[in-house]
Protein backbone atom coordinates (compact mmCIF):
# COMPACT_ATOMS: atom_id res chain seq x y z
CA UNK A 1 0.00 0.00 0.00
CA UNK A 2 1.27 3.47 -0.89
CA UNK A 3 0.81 6.65 1.15
CA UNK A 4 1.42 10.20 -0.08
CA UNK A 5 2.83 12.86 2.25
CA UNK A 6 3.00 16.56 1.39
CA UNK A 7 6.53 17.84 1.93
CA UNK A 8 9.19 20.32 0.92
CA UNK A 9 12.07 17.93 1.52
CA UNK A 10 13.71 14.84 0.10
CA UNK A 11 13.48 12.18 2.82
CA UNK A 12 11.53 10.93 5.83
CA UNK A 13 13.08 13.57 8.10
CA UNK A 14 11.74 16.35 5.89
CA UNK A 15 9.02 18.65 7.19
CA UNK A 16 5.42 17.67 6.55
CA UNK A 17 4.03 20.55 4.48
CA UNK A 18 0.71 21.66 5.91
CA UNK A 19 -0.44 22.88 2.47
CA UNK A 20 -1.58 20.04 0.25
CA UNK A 21 -2.21 21.85 -3.04
CA UNK A 22 0.87 24.03 -2.88
CA UNK A 23 3.28 21.52 -1.37
CA UNK A 24 6.50 21.51 -3.41
CA UNK A 25 6.71 17.70 -3.40
CA UNK A 26 4.97 14.51 -2.42
CA UNK A 27 6.82 11.68 -0.75
CA UNK A 28 5.18 8.40 -1.78
CA UNK A 29 5.88 5.76 0.85
CA UNK A 30 5.36 2.08 0.06
CA UNK A 31 4.38 0.31 3.29
CA UNK A 32 5.00 -3.14 1.83
CA UNK A 33 8.53 -2.44 0.56
CA UNK A 34 9.47 0.20 3.19
CA UNK A 35 10.77 2.43 0.40
CA UNK A 36 9.79 5.84 -0.92
CA UNK A 37 9.89 7.92 -4.07
CA UNK A 38 9.49 11.66 -4.55
CA UNK A 39 7.10 13.38 -6.93
CA UNK A 40 7.70 16.98 -7.92
CA UNK A 41 4.63 19.21 -7.57
CA UNK A 42 5.86 22.35 -9.34
CA UNK A 43 2.69 22.51 -11.44
CA UNK A 44 0.54 22.63 -8.31
CA UNK A 45 2.96 24.89 -6.47
CA UNK A 46 3.03 27.44 -9.29
CA UNK A 47 -0.58 27.16 -10.46
CA UNK A 48 -2.43 30.46 -10.61
CA UNK A 49 -5.68 28.58 -9.88
CA UNK A 50 -6.68 24.99 -9.22
CA UNK A 51 -3.58 23.97 -7.25
CA UNK A 52 -5.57 21.56 -5.09
CA UNK A 53 -7.21 19.87 -8.05
CA UNK A 54 -3.90 19.59 -9.92
CA UNK A 55 -2.15 18.19 -6.86
CA UNK A 56 -4.98 15.72 -6.20
CA UNK A 57 -4.70 14.43 -9.78
CA UNK A 58 -0.93 14.07 -9.38
CA UNK A 59 -1.34 12.06 -6.17
CA UNK A 60 -4.09 9.90 -7.68
CA UNK A 61 -1.90 9.07 -10.68
CA UNK A 62 0.78 7.83 -8.26
CA UNK A 63 -1.54 5.00 -7.19
CA UNK A 64 -1.72 5.87 -3.50
CA UNK A 65 -4.39 4.61 -1.14
CA UNK A 66 -4.20 7.53 1.24
CA UNK A 67 -2.79 11.00 1.77
CA UNK A 68 -1.34 12.46 4.96
CA UNK A 69 -1.11 16.25 4.97
CA UNK A 70 -1.75 19.28 7.13
CA UNK A 71 -4.68 20.85 5.31
CA UNK A 72 -6.87 19.87 2.38
CA UNK A 73 -9.36 22.21 0.70
CA UNK A 74 -12.81 21.28 -0.62
CA UNK A 75 -11.97 20.81 -4.32
CA UNK A 76 -8.90 18.69 -3.62
CA UNK A 77 -10.87 16.69 -1.05
CA UNK A 78 -13.57 16.00 -3.64
CA UNK A 79 -11.08 14.83 -6.30
CA UNK A 80 -9.17 12.64 -3.82
CA UNK A 81 -12.37 11.11 -2.43
CA UNK A 82 -13.68 10.39 -5.93
CA UNK A 83 -10.40 8.54 -6.61
CA UNK A 84 -10.92 6.43 -3.48
CA UNK A 85 -8.03 8.04 -1.61
CA UNK A 86 -8.43 8.38 2.16
CA UNK A 87 -7.25 11.67 3.67
CA UNK A 88 -5.63 12.15 7.05
CA UNK A 89 -4.83 15.59 8.48
CA UNK A 90 -2.10 16.08 11.04
CA UNK A 91 0.18 18.77 12.42
CA UNK A 92 3.17 16.45 12.91
CA UNK A 93 6.46 18.25 12.17
CA UNK A 94 8.05 15.65 9.88
CA UNK A 95 7.05 12.98 7.38
CA UNK A 96 8.60 10.34 9.67
CA UNK A 97 6.51 11.48 12.65
CA UNK A 98 3.34 11.50 10.54
CA UNK A 99 4.16 8.03 9.19
CA UNK A 100 4.60 6.72 12.73
CA UNK A 101 1.23 8.19 13.78
CA UNK A 102 -0.38 6.54 10.73
CA UNK A 103 1.23 3.16 11.44
CA UNK A 104 0.11 3.26 15.07
CA UNK A 105 -3.48 4.06 14.08
CA UNK A 106 -3.42 7.46 15.76
CA UNK A 107 -4.61 9.47 12.74
CA UNK A 108 -8.33 9.88 12.14
CA UNK A 109 -9.62 9.77 8.59
CA UNK A 110 -10.94 13.16 7.45
CA UNK A 111 -14.63 13.40 6.62
CA UNK A 112 -14.34 16.68 4.74
CA UNK A 113 -12.07 19.57 3.87
CA UNK A 114 -10.46 21.24 6.87
CA UNK A 115 -9.83 24.62 5.21
CA UNK A 116 -11.74 26.84 2.80
CA UNK A 117 -10.83 27.00 -0.88
CA UNK A 118 -7.92 29.26 -1.84
CA UNK A 119 -6.33 28.86 1.58
CA UNK A 120 -2.58 29.52 1.68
Amino acid sequence: MKIAFSTSGNDLNAPLDNRFGRAPKFLIYDLDANTFTLIDNQEGLNAARGAGIQSAQTVAQAGVSCLVTGHCGPKAFQVLSAAGIKIYNTDMPTVAAALEKYRSGQLAQATGANVEGHWS
